[in-house]
């Protein structure tokens, strides 16, 4: 068997056991990683309000990371949900919001109706597994990989996941494109240099932020402001947000755990 072969062999039964942890999560223990995982991106990522964010639909008891959608959009941002084409071609990003018409599409995950096509400044991507380099382990299809090597800039790349899902290596191969930030239950993690980077100070991440924005020279939807400069920076504080439990009744979803 080739080296490739035994790599694809090896990410194969990797899947299979990094889904088979995460299915066996109890469902009061996934909605407090959820609940956590949403505070972390609320708080450590501001910016996202004046960004159009690209999100997914949970599947197979990921992140869901509706609830941190419905309080971006809230504060300004717009929210777009991935749409498979074509098989080997790059994802297409549709506009959404609560109540939009939908269609099923890959795995029967919802997709917009004729609404408008997004180029997301930001991406909430979900992996099976993620190693300490912040490269992700998707599903195979090499979807997410190959729209992000296609975008130009590349989007604030923010890599959502449980701790369990943590591995030291996915044996990454040239197609492979690490996140800049990995966010658990445990808090948010740099994608550095020398791997992963808890980043306590929420300042810091920002600062972080910046650094990305100012190397790849983003640009807002207005075409005025760079991604992640001071004047996005949200000022409130953690208190000044409620919990995400709190506000679930407030749009349509569906818990896979009823």
């Amino acid at each position: 068997m080739s080296m490739p072969d035994r790599i694809q062999q090896w990410r194969k039964e990797q899947r299979a056991e990094l889904l088979a942890r995460r299915a066996g999560v109890a469902a009061d223990q996934r909605r407090a990683w959820n609940d956590a995982i949403t505070l972390s991106l609320l708080h450590g990522f501001p910016m996202l309000q004046s960004s159009v964010v690209g999100f997914y639909w949970p599947f197979k008891g990921e992140f869901d990371p509706r609830f941190a959608i419905y309080r971006l959009r809230q504060a300004g941002a717009r929210a777009a949900l991935p749409v498979v084409l074509h098989k080997g071609t790059p994802l297409q990003f549709r506009e959404w919001w609560p109540g939009v018409s939908t269609t099923k599409g890959v795995f029967d995950l919802p997709i917009p109706e004729g609404t408008e096509v997004l180029t997301p400044q930001a991406l909430l991507i979900p992996p099976i597994g993620f190693d300490l380099h912040g490269y992700r382990l998707g599903y195979g299809g090499g979807y997410f990989d190959r729209t992000l090597a296609g975008m130009t800039p590349q989007p604030l790349k923010i890599g959502v996941a449980f701790e369990l899902s943590r591995i030291a290596t996915i044996n990454p191969q040239p197609h492979d494109i690490p996140m800049d930030f990995i966010v658990t239950e445990t808090g948010i993690h740099f994608v550095g240099g020398a791997g992963l980077e808890l980043i306590t100070d929420h300042a810091r991440v920002r600062e972080l932020v910046n650094g990305i924005a100012a190397e790849r020279n983003w640009i807002s939807a207005d075409g005025d402001r760079e991604l992640g400069e001071q004047t996005w920076l949200d000022t409130r504080t953690a208190q000044q947000y409620s919990s995400p439990v709190c506000y679930a009744h407030e749009f349509d979803i569906e818990d896979d755990d009823k």
